[in-house]
């Protein structure tokens, strides 16, 4: 598939915009997605694709907060295996199975958090008492949000956050930053089975990548400036951005009423 250098620079544009708000808070690929799908390219395609350029900017982000001396390795390393593993399995079984239940069922999810990030007072600026183990926290969160990002992937950031601030009882900005160790870890192990199959369009994806790693570079310098202050208020916005955007594509019906009293 060829595109024209106009259409590859818009989409270079929107990874920069979709790094950034991906570094503070997730969900870059309510941008990325609709913007490659838009180019007419098949969906399949268009989800190995955003794998190819989105993990250029978790890398970015990954890499800052590694420097910054952010990330704990000592606690996450079986986290990284197990978020690969649940990688992998996710992206070979949506090659086989129909994935529109979780469709319908994540916009009310990704409410879910926007409110409990609103409201719950456990979310800040300083460490709170860890709630569940290394070893069960890799298991369950590790395995079972890298299985979602593998076989559906919207709103993975915010599932990370939350479990590392109400489970692991992270600050807010430590929280971003091993959010952004397991982004990158589950979209490697799903690019690589895309390219297995065949699925990703390297021009397309590696035009973006540029975006991506400067947007996801900027972010990651806000969150290490700003903390709280900026990253709970984008967390509660993006996940109600995308909670909206995905009930009006799977329930359209129910925003009749704006449509017509605007006719």
């Amino acid at each position: 598939m060829e595109l024209d250098l106009l259409t590859l620079g818009l989409l270079a544009v929107a990874a920069l915009i979709a790094g950034f708000i991906d570094a503070v808070a997730g969900g870059g690929g309510l941008i990325t997605v609709p913007a490659l799908l838009a180019t007419g390219m098949p969906p399949t395609m268009a989800l190995a694709t955003n794998k190819l350029q989105s993990s250029f900017g978790s890398f970015s982000a990954t890499y800052y907060y590694l420097r910054r001396g952010l990330l704990d390795w000592s606690i996450m390393k079986w986290a990284i295996v197990c978020t690969f593993i649940g990688s992998v399995l996710g992206t070979v079984l949506v090659q086989r199975l129909d994935a529109s239940l979780l469709h319908k069922v994540l916009p009310f999810l990704l409410a879910a958090f926007a409110l409990y990030f609103l409201f719950s007072p456990r979310v800040g600026d300083e460490d709170r008492k860890r709630r569940l183990g290394i070893i069960p926290f890799s298991l369950l969160i590790g395995t079972g949000v890298g299985f979602y990002d593998g076989f559906f992937g919207p709103g993975t950031g915010s599932f990370f956050a939350l479990a590392f601030i109400a489970l692991a009882g992270f600050s807010m900005a430590k929280a971003t930053a091993h959010t952004k160790l397991l982004n990158f870890t589950s979209n490697i192990a799903s690019l690589l089975f895309f390219i297995i199959g065949g699925q990703v369009i390297w021009t397309v994806g590696l035009s973006m990548a540029l975006g991506q790693f400067v947007g996801a570079r900027l972010g990651s310098k806000m969150v290490v400036t700003k903390g709280t202050r900026i990253i709970k208020p984008m967390l509660v916005t993006v996940s109600l951005v995308m909670s909206v955007h995905l009930l009006w594509q799977q329930y359209p019906h129910w925003f009749s009423w704006l449509v017509l009293s605007h006719a």
